[in-house]
């Protein structure tokens, strides 16, 4: 059986319409971020290098921040080809509609999907499962067992993990994002115990979130790790490799990806 061709993903944190990048879940507290660029200009350059799908996820927590995060999908969405998924502060079935009307293919949910879970069913009835991405931070806290955190990891949801993605995907989920809290911006490789171990349990693709450092952290979460895709920030912003190169090397460990 042929094997379906592994995703690269970059993802580009929005803050106040500008690309950021924190390290283990920073957010906007002073001294947290770094500012690393306009969106669509860093989206636009992933989308020649042959990125198979985008990732914009808003962090700013305002009226003027969504607003922002519009137009940044619509000048996206006119000039890439390639699809883009949108993520943070989307708590509604409007919400939903309003990324999915400026350009976006899919939307990412996290912390609203913990608090009504029925939102990703009414999603998924009303745009279909395909436009619903719900992401599941998740941290090691005992062997074996992961939770799901919220609010960049300070809070404890006391869920499972496994079985939060599990639930996700019985209500209609048509992804999962895994991000692992533990590995976020470390670029010390991901966790892939967990991410294998959710991969497992749910019918849908799973895409690797966390800890890229080397193009062998990447080949590691698709094979050990089980993914169908692997979503990286840092490497791809700072210039560690190309998504090319990373999909070159992908290749060469006969791993199937998109070439351009």
């Amino acid at each position: 059986m042929r094997m379906l061709a592994k995703r690269v993903i970059p993802c580009l944190d929005v803050h106040d319409g500008q690309v950021t990048r924190g390290v283990q879940f920073g957010k906007a507290e002073a001294g947290e971020l770094r500012n690393v660029g306009d969106p669509v200009a860093l989206a636009l350059r992933y989308n020649e290098q042959g990125a198979d799908e985008m990732v914009f996820f808003d962090i700013t927590a305002s009226a003027h921040g969504r607003a922002s995060m519009v137009e940044v999908i619509k000048r996206a969405a006119d000039q890439c080809f390639m699809p883009l998924t949108v993520g943070g502060g989307i708590r509604t079935l409007e919400d939903m509609h309003l990324m999915l009307k400026s350009g976006a293919d899919k939307v990412s949910i996290n912390t609203s999907a913990i608090k009504t879970p029925q939102l990703i069913k009414a999603g998924a009835q009303k745009f279909g499962s395909q436009c619903i991405v719900v992401s599941i931070d998740a941290k090691r806290v005992a062997p074996g067992r992961w939770e799901v955190f919220t609010h960049g990891g300070r809070n404890n949801t006391g869920l499972d993990a496994i079985e939060w993605a599990h639930q996700a995907v019985e209500l209609g989920a048509g992804e999962i994002v895994l991000n692992s809290i533990d590995a976020d911006g470390t670029k010390a490789g991901f966790d892939l115990e967990v991410t294998r171990r959710i991969s497992e349990s749910v019918n849908v693709p799973v895409v690797a979130s966390g800890g890229a450092g080397t193009l062998e952290h990447m080949a590691e979460v698709l094979l050990a790790g089980q993914a169908d895709a692997v979503l990286a920030a840092s490497i791809f912003h700072f210039g560690t490799y190309t998504v090319a190169q990373v999909k070159q090397y992908l290749a060469s460990q006969n791993i199937p990806v998109r070439l351009k």
